[in-house]
């Protein structure tokens, strides 16, 4: 069914499917398709001068805009693909300083690819990976920073923190954190990878060594618009995935980081060179600019929250202080039900999308035993989007699922 959302018109997202998963790969409005389609006509049309001439000053502009969005200085940032990129870039970068007996640290609701790089990092230099277990449900965010800091050891060198997790939702409390590992002597690598747009950021004083985020999900802007910043002390050693021609030919005027990370072969950069577009775009669609898109965002998504909880029977399972524009809830279901692994594809999702026409992500969590639904909220959603949601779930989990009382 349609979204009666007044905002929806802006993306062209299929209207006969609620899309309830915004936070998976995002949904760039038409105006900033718009924008990167003019910019790849005239990349087109003249290659040589766009690529090799105009594209430095544009990489420039780019950076500028995002950096005053995300309160970071431009000069420690660059452009990657995507987080999961960025992630990679660090522990790569830190691993020749790494020894036997190391030890990095992530939690049990890192995603799943940047975990593994923290995984073949430690396995190609005798480092070891310590996962230390967040509480879910929980109470009060206290207790992230202490799982957190109660696994730190004279051997940690780095955290990998999320600041908004992707299994379970958690807005993380990561000031908290980086202040408490920077104490101890540690630095932070933090996964924002659903955090710009969603969340309100000032990444210079935040102060961990490395913010890694997307600009296509709650940004708005085209898939493969990601950025890395890195702290101004910790530059030096940060080098780009690839090796190319910035290695060894810097250019007057820039940064060897800039050199490095901005050329790495022939690409499109078109879409972080949206990212400005996209900036604008989601800031105009209501008066109150990008501070009412967020509160917009998550009023919606803990209206929704409600709703389903109470279609199922279930607790939200954090305070509302924790969540952003994402919501998780646990699913009610036989525990004779088979698991699901964590990266395939859940029955139970594919039967909400082939019978109600509903696209929402189903985890399992924090083994293949429980499942969670994980809700979004973005201005092209609207309530009965969630209300459908509530009772296909009920339809579905029946007998398991309990209708609240009233």
């Amino acid at each position: 069914m349609p979204s009666s959302s007044p905002f929806a018109s802006h993306w062209t997202l299929d209207q006969g499917v609620d899309f309830l998963n915004h936070g998976c790969y995002g949904a760039c409005p038409r105006e900033v398709l718009e924008t990167q389609a003019d910019l790849r006509a005239e990349m087109e049309r003249q290659p040589i001068a766009f690529l090799s001439r105009k594209l430095p000053s544009l990489f420039d502009a780019a950076r500028a805009a995002l950096g005053a969005f995300l309160g970071a200085d431009p000069e420690g940032l660059v452009a990657v693909p995507n987080a999961t990129s960025g992630v990679s870039t660090v522990v790569r970068s830190i691993a020749p300083g790494l020894s036997p007996g190391d030890e990095l640290l992530a939690t049990d609701h890192s995603y799943n690819a940047c975990r593994n790089a923290l995984d073949f990092v430690a396995a190609q230099t005798g480092a070891r990976l310590v996962v230390t277990k967040v509480p879910f449900p929980l109470a009060d965010p206290a207790e992230v920073v202490e799982a957190v800091l109660a696994k730190v050891t004279p051997r940690t060198r780095v955290a990998l923190v999320d600041h908004v997790a992707s299994p379970t939702g958690l807005v993380h409390p990561v000031e908290a954190i980086v202040r408490g590992l920077a104490e101890r002597g540690v630095d932070t690598l933090i996964d924002g990878a659903h955090a710009p747009g969603q969340l309100a950021l000032d990444l210079g004083r935040l102060g961990a060594a490395w913010y890694t985020g997307n600009c296509h999900k709650w940004l708005c802007a085209p898939k493969g618009a990601a950025f890395l910043w890195t702290r101004e002390d910790r530059r030096d050693a940060l080098r780009p995935l690839v090796v190319s021609h910035g290695y060894n030919t810097p250019r007057p005027g820039r940064s060897r980081l800039h050199d490095e990370f901005d050329w790495q072969g022939t690409g499109d950069p078109t879409a972080f060179l949206s990212v400005p577009r996209a900036i604008e775009v989601m800031g105009a669609m209501v008066p109150g600019g990008w501070p009412e898109v967020r509160e917009r965002n998550h009023a919606l998504v803990l209206l929704g929250r409600t709703i389903v909880a109470e279609a199922l029977g279930v607790a939200p399972p954090c305070p509302a202080s924790m969540v952003g524009s994402l919501a998780t809830l646990p699913l009610p279901f036989a525990a004779s039900e088979p698991g699901v692994p964590a990266m395939a594809s859940d029955v139970l999702q594919q039967e909400l999308l082939d019978r109600y026409a509903i696209e929402v992500p189903i985890f399992s969590w924090p083994a293949p035993i429980d499942r969670l639904v994980r809700l979004s909220a973005q201005l092209h959603n609207e309530r009965s989007q969630y209300e459908r949601l509530g009772v296909a779930l009920r339809e579905l989990l029946q007998p398991a699922a309990t209708p609240a009382s009233t």
